[in-house]
């Protein structure tokens, strides 16, 4: 029998008509919790049904608007009615798979991406998911190096909190020591530096540290020297567009100062766009906000809006170092991805969805920090840019990082219709991320929702 939910909401974008998470679907997650393992159980209990551009539905009448787009998949909407119909006419033609064998809409796709990326990123290798692009970005870099330099130029520079993915390589490369105590063998060619972040830095108690754009790069060149990295023995730099924990951006200066040095010395700049690229910082990949151009960018997440497909676009020297059957993947450009990624990227500039994402950052920006004014105390720092936002919630006590206090917020957004994916970035950071078809109103809808979330839990705190 259904519990009645005091609380009842319905709006044009958010009906929440029953409890949540609703007593008929405790059978689903008690299958879900007795066969999967404990690392699935860390998201809201919102057991979804089905999905429709900016909403999210179960099946017992609850709808959410979506600010999570999955993880910041669905650039172009959920079921988008184009990628379903390329979907339907790829299956209804026949070709389900054919691992590296040559067809047709993998050509498409890949001179479509190759057709949106700058000079002189030319050549597109397609993967599955994320952590396929990043490891052969490092694969690539290092490659490049040993055979140009020599075997001395091998070490990869990556940067404290990233995030590249959880396979061997992609998280020795990532930046939190936590999340790498199961590995015993350590490349001790992977090393971090400091990411340009002056808040992270206060927390450490290095207030004295000027990360201004004119002075932050010196800190990077000092974290080499302390470590005993010579340049000359740098085969690859990886760096998030943005941060994603934080969604914290580099300074423009910094970004430009780090492409100088890697021409200087001969050093594959990589730029990791799995999470920030396909237009969701109002840009159709985020480094174009830093006026550079790295060697190879990882793309994936936003690429098809739905079914997983990843991509690493590069120069053609660093990218045709390996000869035929030497680098593949088994699901490497798989029709039916193929078919949504053509399809989502043939939607997003059509429909000017970039424009959007750009044009809505700013109405984002100005309600969030409204918001961190009035919770000055509460609300630590709020990063973004286009439709993409991260809202660090701290204790105002100590300044630091206050998880109990990011969930509560997720959790009375999720009460109230509104759609989030669980806090990250020391599990303190809040995410606002909808789909880029999301019109003024909507999102203003989800904004006011928000702040009214992060009021209640103030207030009860």
């Amino acid at each position: 029998m259904k519990k009645e939910f005091t609380g009842k909401i319905d709006t044009k974008y958010r009906k929440i008509m029953t409890s949540v998470p609703v007593p008929e679907s405790e059978e689903i997650l008690e299958r879900l919790h007795k066969y999967e393992p404990r690392s699935m159980t860390g998201q809201p209990r919102v057991v979804w049904d089905r999905a429709e551009d900016c909403t999210v539905f179960d099946k017992y009448g609850n709808q959410w608007l979506d600010f999570s787009s999955g993880v910041l998949v669905t650039n172009t909407g959920h079921g988008n009615p184009e990628i379903k119909k390329a979907l339907i006419d790829m299956i209804n033609h026949g070709l389900l798979y054919n691992y590296c064998f040559p067809t047709e809409i993998r050509s498409k796709l890949v001179e479509k991406l190759g057709s949106l990326a700058p000079t002189p990123l030319e050549k597109v290798f397609l993967l599955s998911t994320g952590s396929e692009s990043t490891e052969c970005a490092i694969k690539l870099a290092r490659t490049y190096g040993v055979r140009k330099s020599g075997i001395h130029k091998k070490k990869i520079i990556t940067f404290e909190n990233a995030f590249h993915g959880r396979t061997l390589g992609a998280q020795m490369a990532g930046g939190s020591p936590g999340a790498k105590t199961w590995i015993v063998n350590l490349d001790p060619d992977i090393n971090q530096v400091p990411f340009p972040n002056g808040y992270l830095y206060a927390w450490a108690e290095a207030e004295s540290l000027d990360y201004s754009e004119e002075n932050c790069f010196s800190h990077f060149l000092k974290a080499l020297s302390e470590q005993g990295i010579e340049p000359e023995q740098i085969a690859g730099i990886m760096i998030e567009s943005y941060q994603g924990g934080w969604v914290q951006l580099l300074p423009k200066g910094y970004a430009k100062r780090l492409r100088a040095f890697c021409d200087e010395y001969d050093i594959i700049l990589i730029f990791d766009e799995v999470q920030s690229g396909i237009g969701r910082t109002g840009r159709f990949f985020a480094f174009e906000h830093y006026d550079v151009i790295p060697d190879l960018v990882c793309c994936g997440k936003g690429l098809s809006s739905s079914l997983p497909i990843s991509a690493v676009i590069g120069r053609s020297d660093i990218m045709d170092l390996y000869g035929p059957n030497e680098m593949t993947s088994t699901h490497t450009g798989n029709p039916l991805c193929c078919a949504a990624a053509l399809a989502n990227l043939n939607y997003l500039i059509d429909k000017q969805l970039i424009d959007n994402a750009f044009k809505l950052g700013k109405i984002c920006l100005d309600s969030l920090l409204d918001l961190k004014n009035e919770y000055s105390k509460q609300i630590g720092c709020v990063n973004g840019v286009g439709l993409v936002w991260g809202v660090l919630f701290i204790s105002p006590i100590s300044g630091m990082a206050d998880p109990t206090l990011a969930r509560r917020v997720v959790d009375l957004c999720i009460q109230k219709g509104l759609l989030l994916f669980a806090p990250v970035g020391n599990g303190a950071v809040v995410k606002l991320c909808p789909p880029l078809t999301i019109q003024e109103d909507a999102l203003i809808d989800g904004l006011t929702t928000f702040a009214e979330a992060v009021k209640e839990a103030v207030e009860s705190y």
